[in-house]
């Protein structure tokens, strides 16, 4: 027997005299996503410099014992073991070497006019530098930090000096020349590039193109064009992953109100099937390298006793969704599944405006017979297929419903 969720009349809207009131709306709204911005900006400042403080004390703590070859990634591998058990996501072994890395390729100094600043190391060719320039600073500058008056906080200090978040400095670290890194990073604060947009320029190689140009002004001056597609809103920076992993904080995103009420229902109508789906996570956030993905829904199948990763994209299934599939069924193995569990297998729906396909990917999954069996216990494709259909036009005509008349 399925049980039916209650419903409720949704609440009559006040109205209010409409003199000036979207004025009133529209000013009250650019208030709260400036706030929303500067708060999260605030939040990516302290995280920024701890992770750079984090990076310095390991750095130092090798630097006393034996040769960092010999012992540091058992060093890393427990610290992230000891961080992660108690303070919850963002401690990876990687993330960690991260931070380590952050230390050594940004160094803090005293400009002449008092402050301090951060800046990524660039190594000036031999000869082109008396000794003095090619010094690190980043080394002495924990003392000089220690050294400033009481008066000022090392805290602050160290939050004042990265003018860039720490998404911005992870996509820099992947950067492997130190001249090609500075360029960007300079670049990046110069423009106020957005993460996107410094991953674009990174991506396209704004720096080698720029140095190979006989007009490099006209360059550098296209390269701070931003583009409609680099733009992130507040949601996006308060729901940037590493704050979320900093904070510990949940991870629920959808891209949609479309989207999200379609996942919510689709896992609804799964679970109350009665084939053994049991709820894992939505919107399940992983990282695979330096990039960010989600997986919208996760269930596990008691019967199958197998992970089920479903992807739901609003729009038609293209070759781009099986590899994407594929890409979170290799994640699932390696990463989620418990001994004793099958192969995960990936369930992509993709919703059309009249049409809507279902997709079983079976990943590793190669033999014949196994393959059928995993199918004859999971729904089959035309089920689901016009659950989607009907969901989404309920969705579409109550949100018609809703919309405001005249």
């Amino acid at each position: 027997m399925t049980r039916k969720r209650a419903t409720f009349p949704a609440s009559p809207r006040p109205r209010v005299p409409a003199s000036g009131y979207s004025a009133l709306v529209s000013d009250i709204s650019g208030l709260l996503e400036q706030a929303r911005r500067t708060a999260a900006r605030s939040v990516n400042r302290i995280l920024t410099a701890t992770y750079w403080e984090i990076g310095r004390r390991i750095v130092e703590y090798e630097q006393k014992g034996q040769e960092r070859a010999s012992y540091g990634e058992r060093l890393l591998a427990r610290l992230s073991h000891d961080l992660a058990a108690s303070y919850g996501r963002g401690f990876s072994e990687r993330n960690i070497e991260q931070m380590r890395a952050f230390y050594l390729s940004w160094e803090i100094s005293q400009t002449p006019s008092a402050k301090f600043e951060a800046r990524a190391k660039c190594q000036i060719p031999s000869g082109k530098s008396d000794a003095k320039k090619q010094q690190t600073p980043s080394a002495k500058s924990g003392q000089a930090l220690l050294s400033v008056s009481a008066s000022v906080s090392q805290e602050f200090i160290l939050t004042s000096v990265f003018p860039l978040s720490w998404s911005h400095y992870v996509r820099l670290i992947s950067v492997e020349s130190p001249q090609a890194r500075a360029f960007y990073e300079f670049e990046a604060v110069r423009g106020g590039w957005s993460v996107r947009q410094l991953d674009r320029q990174i991506s396209t190689q704004f720096f080698e193109r720029t140095v190979r140009s006989k007009n490099q002004a006209a360059m550098l001056a296209r390269g701070q064009e931003a583009r409609s597609e680099d733009a992130i809103s507040p949601e996006d920076e308060v729901r940037d992953p590493y704050l979320l992993e900093f904070l510990n904080l949940k991870d629920e995103y959808s891209e949609s109100e479309l989207e999200e009420a379609l996942v919510r229902h689709l896992e609804w109508f799964l679970l109350e099937l009665g084939n053994g789906f049991t709820f894992v996570a939505r919107q399940k956030r992983i990282r695979i390298g330096d990039e960010w993905y989600r997986m919208d829904l996760l269930l596990f199948h008691r019967r199958l006793k197998c992970l089920v990763v479903i992807d739901l994209k609003i729009g038609k299934f293209t070759h781009a969704d099986a590899g994407q599939m594929n890409l979170y069924l290799n994640y699932a193995r390696e990463h989620m599944i418990e001994p004793g569990e099958n192969e995960p297998i990936g369930l992509i729906l993709c919703s059309a405006k009249n049409d809507a396909v279902v997709h079983y990917a079976m990943g590793g999954i190669k033999a014949r017979v196994f393959s059928s069996n995993y199918l004859t216990a999971l729904p089959d494709e035309e089920t689901l297929r016009k659950e989607i259909l009907t969901t989404q036009r309920k969705l579409q005509t109550r949100r018609k419903e809703k919309k405001p008349h005249g």
